[in-house]
């Protein structure tokens, strides 16, 4: 058999899949390493919506129109803040619309289209044990054992795509920073609940938790609840816990009628985990095992394809060249695009997670975003990743939004001038 590849990618999620349909599809021998034996295995800790940022890849590699015959539903965000609602409106300088889709739908949906590249091949039941170097300390593959048998596989780039405990950046020596969540999570898939066709994804900010409902397919719905720590690890029903979360909601769902049709599915803690570093000479990290964010803002998904485009983009010309020197010339422009195109998100994903209460920023921020449409247009672009937290920086933006803070401040003192108001920024 023969083990020679230009690309050996470990994990075939979707970041594992999308960077094996591009490079693939551009030239390169592609192997694509799924430790599980089941090509349905799918990722269970996820609720399962992405936002519109990654709809260009999606759109890119085809996975956007599979995704809509799996029954995958377009998203579109609405935003329950302490100022009212805050809607993503529909422009033109950004996508229309992500998808929300249940993990059990979408993870063999897109291993299968991977499967389909000629120059991809799928090894199921792979578990790596090591990485292999060369003379330069280069790494130049991996050492895996395949279904009880061992095997060494080379290649010019190895491509880690194995999640947030991601065992090639350990072996690497890519370290993760750990950032506190001061809230767990619990979720399930429910039938019989109504979500508006203009907000199948909307999000209540009732701080300190964070609760959500989200049309699937299938005609399912999920219910997700980020709750307070101590109010997850005092109840002994975690469904019980969950549904609490929506009584007394303002125009919360009607859940009278709803019928769980999945497993309760909760976890205490759920840290973000930032690398400095996700590339060495000869090898990479995306999606998750290159930054993994609190699931609160629904990045992870749309971070996994996009991710992996970029790292696809700026190595495939040396990979195809053959280029060592190259290649790894591409994986570190991909690492300094990460940083600036993620990074800035990725501090504001921590700072909530680490919040029970809005900060003053984001006090100001949606409260001038839900008072003046100009600047809503502007923060949901970046809350949806397709702009840069670093518009809060725009002087003209700036004044706006603080303009308009002031106006829903002073309207709120009018209102009740009292020191419970005074609270609102």
């Amino acid at each position: 058999m023969n083990d020679d590849y230009d690309v050996v990618i470990v994990g075939a999620g979707l970041a594992g899949c999308t960077a094996a349909i591009l490079l693939g599809r551009a030239g390169a021998r592609v192997a694509l390493l799924e430790a599980h034996r089941n090509p349905d295995t799918y990722k269970r800790l996820c609720t399962s919506s992405i936002r519109s940022s990654a709809l260009p890849i999606m759109r890119r590699t085809g996975l956007d129109k599979l995704i809509e015959d799996a029954g995958g539903v377009p998203s579109h965000d609405g935003y329950l803040t302490p100022y009212g609602w805050l809607r993503t409106p529909r422009t033109n300088d950004r996508p229309p619309h992500g998808y929300n889709i249940r993990r059990e739908t979408l993870d063999p949906l897109a291993r299968a289209a991977a499967a389909e590249v000629p120059q991809v091949d799928l090894i199921l039941g792979a578990k790596v044990r090591e990485l292999s170097k060369d003379a330069d300390g280069r790494v130049d593959g991996v050492e895996a054992t395949v279904l009880g048998a061992q095997r060494s596989l080379r290649a010019k780039l190895v491509i880690g795509a194995d999640g947030r405990h991601s065992k090639i950046a350990d072996l690497a020596g890519l370290r993760g920073i750990r950032s506190r969540n001061c809230r767990a999570c619990v979720f399930a898939y429910y039938r019989n609940v109504e979500v508006p066709a203009d907000q199948t994804m909307r999000i209540w900010l009732t701080m300190p938790e964070i609760v959500s409902v989200g049309a699937m397919d299938d005609g399912q719905v999920v219910l997700a609840g980020l709750l307070d720590k101590p109010t997850y690890e005092a109840a002994e029903d975690k469904e019980a816990a969950l549904l609490a979360a929506y009584a007394g909601l303002s125009d919360g769902p009607d859940l009278s009628r709803a019928e769980r049709v999945s497993d309760v599915i909760g976890y205490r803690d759920y840290p973000s985990i930032t690398r400095p570093r996700i590339t060495v000479p000869g090898l990479a990290l995306v999606g998750d095992a290159a930054m993994s964010a609190d699931p609160a803002e629904g990045a992870g998904l749309g971070w996994a394809m996009q991710t992996a485009e970029w790292l696809s983009d700026a190595v495939t010309p040396a990979l195809l060249a053959g280029n060592a020197t190259g290649i790894d010339a591409g994986a570190r422009k991909y690492q300094r695009l990460h940083r600036f195109r993620l990074w800035p998100h990725q501090a504001q994903i921590v700072d909530l997670s680490l919040r029970p209460k809005l900060s003053i920023v984001m006090k100001v921020l949606l409260s001038a975003a839900v008072y003046d449409s100009w600047v809503g247009v502007r923060v949901t672009k970046a809350v949806t990743r397709n702009a840069s937290m670093f518009t809060a920086l725009n002087p003209v933006f700036l004044v706006r939004a603080l303009y308009a803070a002031n106006q829903v401040r002073r309207a709120a003192e009018k209102a009740a001038p009292t020191p419970a108001t005074a609270q609102l920024l």
